[in-house]
């Protein structure tokens, strides 16, 4: 009987663990930069502002960039691995799977992209193969490689999704060619203003636009020596994610995260006497650094 209940615990948990490692696509905020270069490089942004209820289920409302009618709707079944497009347009009444992250390789899956550069109806495509990277936040993520079956008439393109962000072409668009000299490219993808997805080929930073940051919300913090000690204080850190000590090797010595507070410490004590670099990161990949002797 003890066997048995062990086994069953085993179980439960395995499924548990299994059912965690899915990265759903739609946090509180969300903001998508999307790159085209033609004689130059340009991004477009959007994002999700708000939610709304149609027809008893919960939606995120697509704004910014050609979602400005916020009438493109975006809901997730995080169990089912599902994320699907409603239009709140005359005409429209369907509600559209966009993407399936539950897909096994080999598996087909037709591709929708309603109102959007590419063939609204794309046709059928083999999930070619399912790659974990790691991302941002040092985790590793499945990258979907797609292609248009024989049978498709209809697209030539290959696809790619990434777990946790969508089409690495636009988010309507989940059978798009992501194509940096054509309609555009994903370079950079925030959740609640933490950067989660960049390429930063063709842009210089990933910092969130709509979601209340600044670009210069770190330009008041101020580094000072405490008196008499090792012990280093950090003024002005209410936008401050975490400091991080460097060496004049380059090695990351010591690292510190910010718990909501507006001053920070960080103590040196324990290292060896010598010029050091502290680097402030806030959200995105805003970062400020400081000089400091131990």
């Amino acid at each position: 009987m003890g066997k048995k209940l062990l086994i069953a615990s085993i179980f439960f948990w395995a499924v548990s663990v299994s059912s965690q490692e899915y990265k759903p696509l739609l946090d509180n905020l969300n903001e998508w930069h999307v790159t085209y270069c033609y004689t130059g490089c340009y991004t477009d942004v959007y994002y999700t502002d708000g939610d709304t209820i149609v027809d008893g289920k919960t939606y995120k409302i697509l704004d910014g960039y050609h979602f400005i009618s916020r009438t493109f709707l975006l809901r997730e079944e995080i169990e089912n691995k599902k994320v699907f497009l409603k239009l709140e347009i005359p005409g429209y009444n369907e509600e559209y799977l966009l993407y399936d992250f539950a897909l096994k390789e080999g598996d087909i899956f037709n591709m929708n992209n309603p109102i959007s550069p590419f063939p609204e109806d794309g046709g059928p495509f083999v999930l070619d193969s399912i790659v974990k990277k790691p991302l941002e936040d040092g985790n590793k993520y499945n990258h979907y490689y797609f292609s248009p079956t024989p049978e498709n008439t209809i697209s030539t393109n290959n696809a790619v999704w990434i777990e946790g962000a969508g089409s690495l072409s636009l988010i309507n668009a989940p059978g798009g060619n992501p194509d940096i000299n054509g309609v555009g490219q994903l370079s950079c993808f925030f959740k609640n203003t933490e950067v989660f997805y960049s390429d930063l080929e063709f842009v210089d930073d990933c910092i969130p636009l709509h979601l209340g940051l600044k670009s210069n919300n770190l330009n008041d913090v101020v580094v000072s020596k405490q008196s008499d000690s090792d012990k280093f204080i950090i003024s002005n850190a209410r936008d401050v994610k975490r400091l991080v000590v460097f060496d004049l090797y380059g090695r990351r010595v010591k690292e510190v995260n910010n718990n909501n507070m507006i001053t920070m410490s960080i103590d040196l004590s324990n290292y060896q006497s010598g010029l050091y670099i502290l680097q402030a990161i806030g959200s995105g990949h805003t970062k400020k650094s400081f000089k400091i002797v131990k």
